[in-house]
């Protein structure tokens, strides 16, 4: 699992438990959290600033619907439009995966206009529906408050992704690199009945590859079998055969470990009274924990977006929270696209990748912002 210093290995189980047939996962976890936890901040907001707590119930709505959608559907128009036209079912097939923040951003952004322009009260019987502008709450007010809650949100939604291993950084050779390696556990796992249990650490017992020496670091592959009377030589077998092409030859596993095809499998099998155990030395691929970056960069633009709030709350011009979140978090996430994989392949052939493309408009929006204030302060002073 984790060690505090160096590079470490990650094989969390994205999973946290089972019941009743249901799986309840990190992610799904930390996501619902961050809605919750945001809810509450919003409720001392609108109670600090003489606004109903029952608005925040129906701007939580709102908030969480454009939130999926407008995530589900970003990934969908941004990333993978031609596989999603072909099969659009699997447009709601929102388990697989395919979220994208700038999408959330997007749909948030659009609802809010329609939360806050549209008060709508039902009338007596008989009576037409009415709609209002929702009073005190203007579009630019609103926006301001919910960024503040969006980068919470935003926090623990990529440590949930960390918690996946997915959104993987590109390779490091930083000593804090991390070698995502739940995949390759998995796989091994479930290779073959005789495998009992399987567990992947760091290794004191240095394996130098022939090509790029700096950029791996050694980790051992424990794989304990099941006491059902196996040969010694039938698991020789399968480690020599079917688990070194799966370290040398499985894209997922070739993410997260090293083992060149043409390299003798390093490996040591030993009885354990009626179990055998063994134990694999390869190379790990450290990788930088670009979701911790992400995440870590969101809770401390939380602390701080909250604390201008609360020194200056409504004598805050409009817009300002909103122009300093754009800038900040999509200024620096156009910098941390720097430092992850891809999400498709054909981002490749792009000077920046699509990440970096969407982060421009947004943060000029904010710059924007900032601007139009200035100069509204500019002419109110003269």
């Amino acid at each position: 699992m984790m060690h505090l210093t160096g590079y470490f290995v990650w094989t969390a189980d994205p999973d946290l438990f089972h019941v009743w047939g249901l799986t309840i996962r990190w992610y799904g976890l930390l996501f619902a959290l961050g809605f919750l936890l945001s809810q509450q901040v919003l409720f001392y907001i609108f109670r600090t600033e003489g606004h109903e707590e029952q608005d925040v119930e129906t701007l939580t709505i709102y908030m969480v619907i454009a939130t999926i959608l407008g995530a589900r559907l970003g990934h969908v128009l941004f990333y993978e439009p031609a596989r999603y036209l072909a099969h659009p079912i699997d447009i709601l097939k929102i388990w697989e995966g395919g979220l994208a923040s700038h999408g959330a951003a997007i749909g948030i952004l659009l609802a809010l206009y329609v939360y806050s322009s549209y008060d709508i009260k039902l009338g007596r019987p008989g009576k037409k529906i009415i709609k209002r502008p929702r009073s005190g709450q203007s579009y630019l007010w609103v926006v301001d408050r919910i960024v503040i809650v969006v980068a919470l949100t935003g926090c623990l939604i990529r440590f949930g992704n960390f918690m996946n291993s997915e959104i993987i950084g590109i390779p490091t050779q930083s000593t804090y690199g991390v070698v995502f390696a739940r995949h390759t556990l998995e796989l091994i796992q479930n290779s073959s009945p005789a495998v009992e249990e399987v567990s992947i650490h760091k290794s004191d017992r240095q394996i130098v590859p022939s090509e790029n020496p700096d950029l791996y670091q050694p980790v051992e592959i424990d794989i304990q079998f099941a006491g059902n009377g196996y040969a010694e030589s039938d698991l020789r077998s399968f480690l020599e055969g079917h688990v070194k092409n799966l370290l040398s030859t499985n894209s997922y596993v070739t993410e997260d470990l090293y083992q060149p095809a043409g390299q003798v499998l390093n490996y040591e099998l030993k009885q354990q009274g009626r179990n055998y155990m063994a134990t694999i030395y390869t190379n790990g691929i450290p990788r930088h924990p670009a979701q911790l970056y992400e995440s870590l960069s969101s809770l401390l633009i939380f602390v701080f977006l909250f604390y201008l709030w609360s020194r200056k709350k409504a004598a805050l011009p409009e817009g300002q929270l909103l122009g300093l979140f754009l800038i900040i978090l999509f200024g620096l996430r156009f910098v941390y696209e720097f430092f992850k994989e891809d999400q498709v392949d054909w981002e490749s052939t792009l000077p920046l990748n699509m990440g970096q493309w969407l982060s421009i408009p947004l943060v000029l929006i904010g710059f924007w912002l900032l601007f139009r204030i200035n100069r509204t302060r500019r002419k109110h002073k003269v």
